[in-house]
C-alpha cells in the first residue's frame, strides 16, 4: 500500500511540473511574438534606423502620402510611440519643377561621417535632408535647399525611391527610379562623395528583369543582392522580387527564386512591396508594406507595416518569406 501511494505521489508531481512547464513555455510564446502589422494605422514604404538601443522606423502617411513623414521609436520593436519630425515638408521641399505629389519612401541612413542622412521623394523629385541624431532635428543637406534629384532629370521615367546603400568599405551609393503609369520602371544608381550629396562620376542604369521600383541593395558574403518590387501597387500584382551581381553596378541577373514575397493565397499578405532590409542579433529581416484588410484593390491606399524573417539558403539565395510575424528581440 505504501509502495502504491508513492507511485501515486510521483506521478502527481510529474504532472504537476509538466502542466506548469506548458503554462511557462505557452506564456513565453505569447509575451515574444510580434505580429502583424506591428503598428496601428496606415504606412508604408519604411525605412529603418537601429542607433544607441532603439529603433527608428520612418514612412509613408496613407493615402498617397502626406505633408509629412511618419516617425516611430522603440526599444522592443514591439511598443512604439509615434514623433514628429521638423523635416521634410511637402512646404520646405517644393521646387520650380516639382509636382504635387506628398511626401514619401523615406530612405535613412549612418555614413560614415557619422552622422544621419535621408532620401525622401516630394513632388516625384528625391531630396536629401541630414541630422545629428536620429530624430533630429533634420535640414536639407544642401546648402541651397534644392532637390537632389530633379524630376525633370530623366523625364521618361519617375524619379522617386531613392535608397542609400553604404558599402563595407564606408563607400555610399544612391540607387532610386519608377516608372511611369505602372510601366517601364529603370533603376539608376550613381556613387556619392563623402558629403552624401554630390554625386562622384556617372548615373548608371542598372534596371534587372521585372523591375519597376523600390530599389533595396544588401551584401552578403560579397555579392550584392538588388532588391526591388514588380507589379502594380494597387493590385495583388505587387510583390518583392531580386537580383544578384558581384558588384554595385551589376550587372544584375534575377535569381531563381524571385519573387520571394507576393500576395498570400488567404488574402491576409494583400499586394505586399516597397521594402527594407535589417538585421539584429545576427538575423535578417524584412520590413514591408501590405494592403489593410479595409482596402483591399483600392486607389485610395491604405497600407500597414509588417516584418518577417529573411533567411538564405546554403547557395546564398533568398528563400520565400513566410508571412507569419517574428519572435521578439
Amino acid at each position: 500500500m505504501k509502495k502504491l501511494a508513492l507511485l501515486f505521489f510521483i506521478a502527481t508531481i510529474f504532472i504537476c511540473c509538466k502542466n506548469t512547464t506548458k503554462s511557462v513555455s505557452d506564456k513565453i510564446t505569447e509575451d515574444q511574438k510580434i505580429t502583424n502589422p506591428i503598428v496601428k494605422g496606415y504606412y508604408a514604404d519604411p525605412s529603418i534606423v537601429l542607433s544607441k538601443g532603439k529603433f527608428y522606423i520612418y514612412a509613408t502617411k496613407d493615402p498617397w502620402g502626406k505633408e509629412d513623414l511618419a516617425f516611430f521609436e522603440s526599444t522592443d520593436f514591439k511598443n512604439w510611440e509615434e514623433k514628429t519630425l521638423n523635416w521634410p515638408t511637402k512646404q520646405a521641399c517644393t521646387s520650380p519643377t516639382s509636382n504635387d505629389s506628398m511626401v514619401w519612401a523615406p530612405s535613412v541612413v549612418k555614413a560614415k561621417n557619422g552622422r544621419f542622412y535621408m532620401y525622401v521623394s516630394v513632388g516625384s523629385e528625391v531630396w536629401v535632408g541630414v541630422a545629428d541624431a536620429p530624430g533630429g532635428p533634420w535640414q536639407n543637406a544642401k546648402e541651397d535647399n534644392t532637390p537632389l534629384i530633379t524630376k525633370n532629370l530623366f523625364p521618361e521615367y519617375h524619379m522617386i525611391d531613392a535608397e542609400a546603400f553604404i558599402d563595407d568599405d564606408g563607400q555610399a551609393y544612391l540607387y532610386w527610379g519608377s516608372g511611369l503609369n505602372w510601366v517601364n520602371g529603370h533603376c539608376f544608381v550613381v556613387k556619392l562623395k563623402e558629403d552624401m550629396v554630390t554625386f562622384d562620376g556617372e548615373i548608371k542604369d542598372v534596371t534587372p528583369e521585372n523591375y519597376f521600383e523600390a530599389p533595396v541593395m544588401i551584401k552578403r558574403n560579397d555579392i550584392y543582392y538588388l532588391m526591388y518590387s514588380d507589379g502594380k501597387v494597387i493590385e495583388d500584382t505587387y510583390k518583392v522580387r531580386y537580383a544578384m551581381g558581384d558588384n554595385p553596378y551589376g550587372p544584375f541577373e534575377e535569381a531563381e527564386t524571385s519573387p520571394i514575397l507576393s500576395t498570400d493565397s488567404d488574402s491576409i499578405t494583400y499586394s505586399p512591396g516597397h521594402h527594407t532590409i535589417f538585421n539584429k542579433n545576427e538575423q535578417d529581416y524584412i520590413l514591408y508594406h501590405r494592403h489593410s484588410p479595409n482596402s483591399p484593390e483600392s486607389i485610395d491606399l491604405l497600407r500597414e507595416l509588417c516584418v518577417d524573417s529573411l533567411k538564405f539558403n546554403k547557395n546564398g539565395l533568398i528563400e520565400n518569406v513566410q508571412p507569419s510575424g517574428i519572435k521578439a528581440f
